[in-house]
């Protein structure tokens, strides 16, 4: 079995992969200051849940946007798996160019996105995830990463107002039930999954304007089935993308 990390700033998504199928995922709070054994310790608490051990794991690959992180994972790699983890990074093979100015400060989560949904539509896509930011990345028909947006997270502005807002509570978002509000919650809720569906609506139809060619919008990340559903833009939703795209870069990696 596979096990593939997505480290992003507020969330840490977890799969293993039982060849192409995704066995089991989880969702974890993203903790900067964890440790190697510390990891180990939780992870290995979460397979087994599932009737699972180091042992049943094969190898591991870790996409990560906190960069201390990193280390952390190799090292509980090599120390519980005897198995060197891959990082995602200017070392691997991901089978896609990266036509932007400086292709070192991409994020790995979003070429991992990327790699993901031209490998799914075998042409021209948007990916549009729902994390600490809003990223959309694009991807030419022919496979070549061409750059994209960053915009505000959902989350992250849902913090700030009420953190500004002495009367407004902190609320869990959820799709409204109409756009007019009844109550604070209810507004809340009608603002955030329609003001971000305009933000993803508005984005979305100028990138496919500059792109100059049919494209598949796919959105993921960990709000994404609460916004989604709301924009006119967004072709598919799938939570589980970056896990996917892991799981191909290890693939067309092999054992290196």
């Amino acid at each position: 079995m596979l096990l593939a990390v997505d480290v992003g700033n507020t969330q840490t998504h977890l799969g293993a992969f039982d060849g192409d199928d995704l066995a089991c995922d989880w969702r974890l709070t993203t903790l900067p200051s964890a440790t190697s054994d510390e990891l180990a310790a939780t992870i290995s608490d979460l397979l087994s849940l599932e009737g699972l051990g180091f042992g049943s794991l094969d190898g591991v690959i870790v996409s990560t946007v906190v960069p201390q992180l990193g280390p952390e994972y190799e090292h509980l790699s090599e120390r519980h798996m005897k198995k060197r983890a891959l990082l995602v990074g200017p070392n691997l093979k991901t089978g896609m160019p990266i036509l932007v100015d400086n292709p070192h400060e991409l994020g790995a989560d979003r070429l991992v996105n990327a790699v993901a949904a031209h490998a799914r539509v075998q042409g021209a896509c948007v990916t549009v995830d729902f994390g600490t930011s809003t990223n959309f990345d694009v991807v030419s028909g022919g496979g070549e990463y061409l750059g994209g947006v960053i915009g505000p997270g959902v989350e992250v502005s849902l913090e700030a107002l009420t953190a500004r807002a002495a009367k407004l509570p902190r609320i869990d978002l959820s799709s409204p039930q109409e756009a007019i509000g009844k109550h604070t919650t209810a507004a809340i809720q009608s603002g955030f999954a329609y003001g971000f569906a305009g933000l993803v609506d508005g984005i979305d139809r100028r990138l496919a304007e500059a792109l100059g060619e049919p494209a598949t919008f796919i959105a993921t990340g960990g709000l994404a089935s609460t916004i989604a559903p709301h924009c006119e833009t967004i072709d598919e939703v799938d939570e589980l993308l970056t896990l996917r795209g892991l799981r191909l870069i290890y693939d067309r990696n092999g054992d290196s």
